[in-house]
């Protein structure tokens, strides 16, 4: 990875009179009120999460701060549990040198998945790890049920961290949009569907809890996941598709999640595959691309319409499942073509809540689709798979508080507060 790509420069150390006063168990970082130093400390956070363990020497050369400036933040980060002290390593020319890794007891942080058909809770902590999960599932979430199961199974994890608790730095929240969108299609009544448009699940969340609660489109968690902790190392533009209950997406740009005036970047659920004519709605290419079509086809043959799991390559589900995954591709590689037409992206990213048996064949029909449209005037787009699974919506809800608070961001280190 190119890692001043990735990395802003740090900036000159400022002088210790212009830090803020620190809380008990972690100070914030990165905005103008805290001025340079803390935005430096990110910038070495950044560059151990990005690295691995490092020593002070490689931390300047890696930052261009100054071995004093190193030794300084590392020392603060170090007070504020931040950062471990890994054992010397002998052997090299001059004195042993002691690297620093991040602690993973250092900061903590919850994801929360609202989805159609389940819900998840993760807790993930300073290195991006799940340390522990719940679930629930259900055929549509009724609210009434929902939101209390939300705040205790949010106490659950919390309590499971016994006196680490107050590390806790925020809660994640990812959910569609229009969560009771489609309802003809789902079978629902407009009453049960138009519920969920007046419940504001952020405020809702954040009235459970006394950390900041993020919220972002449940596809862009999952695109924000792959970011920073997948195939966002290695790429700096592409189009990420995530294939659920509804096929969704979210757009990067340079490195950077793209959310579009109304965060609404990445709607593909809503892409039409045909031109409209005659008076004709041409359909969406939710209606090819998402599981629910699968789910109805297990339906209809006496099956577990959930089994997106090794049973639906095997069996009775095999044929049901292969001909689901022929025209999902179909649909999907004319979204990669759009995409590709509009973006000149390094390539499109396809991940889905099923197995990986099942993400390699969607890959390899859709790839094998994209054969029989003319490329002429367009730089063909890569396919390749997503590496986060169906926890990337739930995982991306818990990597927002993490960056808001220890990634280098100028926007965040140059945004005004009241």
């Amino acid at each position: 990875m190119n890692f001043e790509a990735t990395l802003p420069n740090a900036l000159p150390e400022a002088p210790a009179s212009t830090a803020a006063h620190a809380p008990s168990v972690l100070r914030p970082r990165g905005s103008n009120h805290v001025g340079m130093r803390q935005f430096n400390e990110r910038v070495v956070l950044q560059a151990i999460r990005l690295n691995g363990s490092l020593p002070k020497a490689d931390l300047a050369r890696l930052t261009g701060l100054t071995a004093q400036t190193i030794g300084l933040i590392t020392t603060r980060l170090e007070d504020d549990g931040l950062l471990l002290r890994q054992d010397r390593v002998r052997g090299r020319i001059g004195q042993p040198s002691v690297p620093m890794a991040l602690n993973p007891d250092g900061a903590f942080s919850m994801g929360i998945k609202i989805g159609r058909r389940s819900a998840d809770w993760l807790l993930v902590d300073f290195t991006g790890v799940v340390r522990a999960r719940e679930t629930m599932s259900y055929s549509f979430p009724d609210a009434d049920t929902l939101l209390p199961q939300v705040q205790s199974r949010m106490r659950s994890l919390q309590d499971g961290l016994g006196a680490l608790a107050p590390r806790i730095v925020g809660v994640g929240v990812a959910a569609p949009f229009n969560l009771g969108g489609w309802h003809k299609m789902l079978g629902l009544s407009a009453s049960v569907s138009d519920q969920w448009n007046h419940i504001d699940l952020a405020a809702q969340v954040q009235a459970m809890t006394d950390v900041p609660v993020s919220f972002a489109k449940d596809t862009q968690a999952a695109c924000v996941a792959e970011l920073v902790a997948g195939r966002g190392r290695d790429l700096k533009s592409f189009l990420y598709l995530f294939v659920d209950t509804f096929v969704g997406g979210g757009l990067v740009l340079n490195s950077h999640l793209h959310g579009g005036i109304h965060g609404n970047a990445g709607a593909v659920a809503s892409l039409p595959l045909q031109v409209a004519s005659g008076g004709a709605v041409p359909e969406q290419l939710l209606a090819h691309a998402s599981l629910w079509e699968l789910e109805q086809h297990f339906k209809a043959s006496g099956l577990d319409p959930a089994a997106y799991d090794d049973r639906a390559l095997e069996g009775a589900y095999a044929p049901l499942t292969e001909a689901w995954i022929a025209s999902a591709a179909q649909g999907l590689a004319q979204c990669v073509v759009s995409g590709t037409a509009f973006l000149d992206l390094d390539a499109v990213v396809i991940d889905g809540s099923f197995t990986r048996a099942m993400l390699k064949r969607l890959i390899d029909q859709t790839t094998a689709a994209l054969r029989n449209y003319d490329w002429e005037g367009l730089w063909p787009a890569k396919v390749i798979a997503g590496s986060i699974g169906s926890d990337a919506r739930a995982l991306g809800g818990a990597l927002l508080p993490l960056h808001e608070n220890f990634a280098p961001d100028r926007d965040l280190f140059l945004k005004v507060t009241a």
